[in-house]
């Protein structure tokens, strides 16, 4: 019999995913066999993520998959961004609609944790950098919504696969980018949940990369392809999943996993929880590898998205490809963004954020007419690469060794001004990666979780498999 097919499901802040790998004479072939449009929607003054709509695009995703692969479909993993969660039902269903982390209820209640703990203190305690966006700042806001902080919570990607009919877990490196693991121990920090009084009983186990967590079960699971599909949590944050499927050895690199935002960083084997790091806004979260991701985090793609959307809203549409080919003959602008400026992330009225900075850092506005969109894009892509050069100088320092090359991963790779500022800029040569190397990665971990008989993953078995699917 042809070996079984799997299933990747990458939920994007911008599209969702499902994506189908088939053996087809022995080689792998991965398709798209289909795509969700995705944001976050407004609901009265909050931000939400449409989850019922997410869900029905799934079902029709996972039934088209099941469709194509008559010799069956022996598993399904999930990915997504960080820190958004949905809130339990007693039956198991959604309790409401999940907030987007960019949601300003958690501006409150930022001040809240610092004034319970020293900023620095968490940092060193977790590892992770105490954003407002964080997991922890969002269960603190729920009260003040109604929600029941007794409620039982799932990040996204675990919620996904709940949904399909897996137990109720948060996989490693997710559950780091909520702010309450633990550096130490790897898991909850009990003391830290007492201390903010969330209740520890609300959070599921925490699970290693490729743990399978299930089998699919509702009407999914009458249709044959689906009769004997195990349910796995991959490295569910989907950065962890793209650096996963990176096939060589990232040592003495730096990385750029460019989409909404960029995460900027290496592999380290041990935390780097300094005063420097701290200010430097570096943080550390869980890789599939078992090592750490040490990265900084860089609003990217978001504030062009937004000014896209923006223009498209008054009859101005553009394709990126145009955009990005147009801004290539812009001359590079006098003035640059903070690409961390808090106003450049948040919503709507992208282009008047962007002149505002401007102004308040002495430069001059762009007028946003037809015809200036790609002097936009080019000052964003010449602040994006500035930014990416001032991480690498402040990690070499924190690291105290120099890197040698970058590779780039995600949106960005497509973007070839960008690349060629980032070379400029940094003066390291560039690699690409592969353009989805996030579903490469989720792949790859479905095929070394059955390698390994559930037991922790190889790094080398997560790389072999990476090397072969990148061949798709």
């Amino acid at each position: 019999m042809p070996e079984q097919a799997r299933i990747a499901i990458d939920l994007g802040a911008e599209s969702c995913r499902v994506s189908l790998l088939r053996w087809i004479a022995g080689k792998p072939v991965i398709e798209v066999i289909h795509r969700i449009p995705n944001g976050p929607v407004h609901r009265g003054s909050t931000l939400r993520w449409p989850l019922a709509a997410i869900l029905a695009g799934l079902d029709e995703g996972l039934r088209k998959a099941a469709h194509a692969a008559a010799e069956g479909i022996a598993s399904i993993a999930v990915d997504s961004w960080g820190v958004d969660y949905v809130r339990l039902s007693p039956k198991g269903s959604a309790l409401t609609e999940p907030f987007c982390y960019r949601d300003e209820r958690t501006v409150a209640t930022k001040s809240d944790v610092d004034a319970l703990i020293p900023p620095l203190e968490l940092f060193a305690r977790t590892g992770v950098l105490p954003h407002r966006i964080n997991t922890l700042c969002q269960l603190l806001a729920d009260p003040a919504t109604g929600i029941n902080p007794q409620a039982p919570w799932l990040l996204m990607p675990e919620f996904i696969l709940h949904h399909l009919g897996a137990r109720p877990v948060s996989e490693y490196t997710h559950a780091t980018h909520t702010g309450l693991v633990n550096l130490k121990t790897r898991d909850w920090d009990r003391d830290l949940f007492k201390l903010l009084q969330i209740p520890i009983e609300s959070a599921p186990p925490i699970v290693h990369s490729g743990s399978i967590i299930g089998r699919l079960q509702g009407p999914l699971a009458a249709l044959d392809a689906f009769r004997e599909t195990q349910l796995i949590a991959p490295a569910c944050h989907d950065t962890a999943s793209a650096i996963a499927g990176i096939p060589n050895s990232l040592e003495s690199t730096l990385y750029i996993s460019s989409g909404t935002w960029s995460l900027v960083g290496t592999l380290t084997p041990v935390p780097v929880t300094t005063q420097a790091a701290f200010d430097a806004s570096y943080t550390n979260l869980g890789a599939a590898t078992g090592d750490l991701l040490f990265h900084s985090l860089v609003n990217s793609m978001w504030v062009l998205k937004q000014c896209l959307d923006g223009w498209a809203a008054e009859g101005r549409p553009w394709f990126i490809e145009d955009l990005i080919r147009d801004a290539t003959d812009q001359p590079p602008p006098l003035c640059l963004l903070d690409m961390d400026a808090p106003p450049l992330m948040l919503d709507s009225g992208m282009p008047q954020r962007i002149n505002d900075e401007l102004e308040r850092l002495g430069g001059s506005p762009i007028a946003d007419i037809p015809g200036n969109e790609p002097r936009f894009a080019r000052l964003i892509f010449e602040s994006l690469a500035a930014r990416y050069a001032s991480a690498l100088t402040s990690l070499e320092q924190m690291l105290g060794r120099k890197l040698q090359r970058i590779h780039i991963l995600g949106g960005a790779s497509r973007n070839k001004l960008l690349v060629a500022l980032t070379e400029h800029r940094t003066g390291l040569p560039v690699s690409i990666g592969h353009p989805e190397s996030t579903t490469i990665g989720n792949f790859a971990l479905q095929l070394a979780s059955a390698e390994s008989g559930g037991q922790p993953l190889q790094p080398e078995s997560i790389r072999n498999w990476a090397a072969v699917l990148c061949q798709a």
